[in-house]
């Protein structure tokens, strides 16, 4: 769980991870984030304005749903939480995917790439759609839970993710008595072999889930986020099979933001809860279709923009941001 302070401007000014030990259930690791939280607002300084948080799952007012791997998380009403524990006078809560591609739509890749697909391959599989400056949430706000799509075998085959996903990958390497879980089978993947032949044929799984997706929405711009996304061997094959028989190939870029997506989509969440933060200007408008062509996205650039914290602009604290 990653948590973090920024300013009026959206810069951060501090971020710490906790471990969310999730065999101990929701309650404790909610209550270690927000304890990480409110010390690092009083380290800041500055009134508290509005608090952003990016969580796992399909976010209600009384609890989240298709949240399953913290024992209770379905239970939790994070925004009285947050706002009980902190004194936060706004409270914005959203899906973790969700919040990083809003962060990719601000701050990063997909500021000039419209439509966007945005795929997060970390401990799950998930994806998100941004259409004309917003992220699409859907009917019930699952748009894009791409885990649960049907995979391999006779219907109704298995889950994606139990077939493709950062734990998925574990698994596999256990299987296969490979070291070091999913980033032991990728690097043993880089050679001929049974770990390459495994992993590919997962790859495929995804990929042919990822066809789908771009057939239906056609994106300008897709962007892979998450720790397995990291696998230059993933990426690699993901975008070969995506260019092979796409008839119209999106660019396929990597996030630059590392793991900070989500907790930087929290500071956007919480920064646009307020119409006009006190010290700060307005945010400006969103355009309601990118003006700017599309150019190459560069990986590496700088998440949050290096200018100094400016003196007496309130913090605005984010938390928690799970991944």
């Amino acid at each position: 769980m990653a948590v973090g302070v920024a300013d009026a401007a959206g810069r951060l000014l501090a971020r710490e991870r906790v471990p969310t030990y999730a065999e101990r259930g929701a309650p404790q690791a909610l209550d270690r984030a927000l304890e990480l939280a409110a010390k690092l607002v009083g380290q800041a300084g500055g009134p508290l304005v509005a608090a952003g948080v990016a969580s796992p799952g399909v976010v209600r007012p009384d609890g989240i749903d298709l949240a399953p791997n913290v024992p209770g998380w379905d239970r939790l009403r994070l925004a009285d939480a947050v706002r009980d524990r902190l004194g936060a006078p706004v409270v914005a809560v959203d899906n973790d995917l969700n919040a990083a591609a809003l962060a990719e739509l601000r701050l990063g890749a997909l500021r000039d790439a419209d439509p966007g697909l945005v795929v997060g391959i970390g401990t799950g599989v998930a994806a998100a759609l941004t259409v004309r400056g917003a992220v699409l949430p859907g009917h019930h706000g699952a748009a894009g839970e791409i885990g649960y799509a049907v995979a391999g075998g006779p219907w109704p085959g298995t889950m994606l993710e139990l077939d493709f996903s950062g734990r998925a990958l574990d698994r596999l390497a256990d299987d296969l008595g490979v070291p070091g879980a999913a980033a032991g089978l990728a690097a043993a993947a880089a050679s001929p072999g049974p770990a390459r032949d495994a992993l590919t044929a997962r790859v495929d799984e995804l990929a042919r889930h990822l066809v789908t997706c771009c057939l239906l929405v056609d994106p300008q711009r897709v962007v892979l986020v998450g720790g397995v996304a990291g696998s230059d061997l993933i990426r690699g094959l993901l975008v070969e099979r995506l260019a092979a028989v796409l008839p119209y190939r999106p660019e396929v870029v990597l996030s630059g933001f590392a793991d900070d997506a989500a907790l930087l989509g929290a500071v956007v969440l919480a920064r646009e809860a307020v119409p006009v933060i006190p010290g700060s200007p307005a945010a400006p408008a969103v355009p309601a279709a990118p003006a700017v062509p599309a150019a190459p996205a560069v990986p590496g650039n700088p998440a949050v923009p290096a200018a100094p914290a400016v003196p007496g602009n309130p913090a605005v604290p984010t938390a928690p941001a799970v991944s």
